[in-house]
């Protein structure tokens, strides 16, 4: 899926502001290599969102350079960036399903426009429902699910195709320890085949169970530290 030497996201020095307000982020620089799992954590407000969007490709950062599998992203032509967002899976908070849809047609969504054959997208997608515990609600639409149904819906339709980056964003927000659990437990089978994952979450007990690094993000800056050290309270701002 990748070179083990590829740095799957690369900042250098970027900076995000929303119209004229001041920076949300401030000179971020780091990477991320391929085939890594990071949590990332933050007081609320800190930006965790926005830095996630910016690695999806929904924001362009105000100043620095972003680079995507080793495209800098600001110089790739546009026709070629629906390539690039095919490689990265999303897990939005607001879930974003299609509610005209059933929960097999959304899932399968990504897989169909990808061309797989009808017979493959099948059997691919009623095995990952079964999995997130949502075999019986293939054929329910979105606004007749639960939240935290419709979490699952959308964890699944993030993951159905392998992407090469899957960024979440809260996603065990609106389900119970047990599902939380076998979710991130499906990460790490995605991980373990080479997706690299950064999971954006306030669950500490996910955080203290597993030994990944953790990207602390306070005060529009990053730092990386261990699972431990993150459930310090990072410094605050003065005043």
């Amino acid at each position: 899926m990748h070179s083990d030497d590829e740095k799957v996201v690369r900042f250098e020095n970027v900076g995000l502001r929303y119209g004229l307000g001041p920076e949300v982020l401030q000179d971020l620089s780091f990477t991320l290599d391929a085939g890594s799992f990071h949590f990332l954590v933050g007081p609320s407000g800190a930006g965790k969102s926005s830095l996630l969007k910016l690695m999806y490709l929904a924001l362009k950062p105000s100043r620095g350079l972003i680079t995507l599998f080793g495209r800098d992203v600001a110089t790739t032509p546009r026709d070629q960036m629906p390539e690039l967002r095919r490689r990265i899976g999303v897990v939005f908070q607001e879930f974003r399903l299609l509610k005209h849809l059933s929960t097999f047609d959304n899932v399968a969504l990504p897989l169909r426009v990808a061309g797989i054959r009808e017979a493959e997208v099948r059997r691919h997608v009623e095995e990952l429902l079964a999995w997130v515990g949502l075999q019986d609600h293939m054929k329910a639409r979105p606004p007749t699910l639960s939240g935290g149904q419709q979490q699952r819906v959308a964890i699944a339709r993030a993951v159905i195709a392998r992407p090469h980056l899957l960024l979440a964003d809260e996603p065990t927000g609106n389900v119970d320890d047990r599902i939380a659990e076998r979710l991130v437990h499906l990460f790490e089978e995605l991980n373990r085949l080479g997706t690299t994952v950064v999971v954006a979450t306030h669950n500490e007990n996910l955080i203290r169970s597993r030994e990944y690094p953790v990207i602390r993000l306070n005060i529009g800056q990053v730092d990386f530290t261990t699972a431990q050290d993150a459930m310090i309270p990072p410094r605050q701002e003065a005043g």
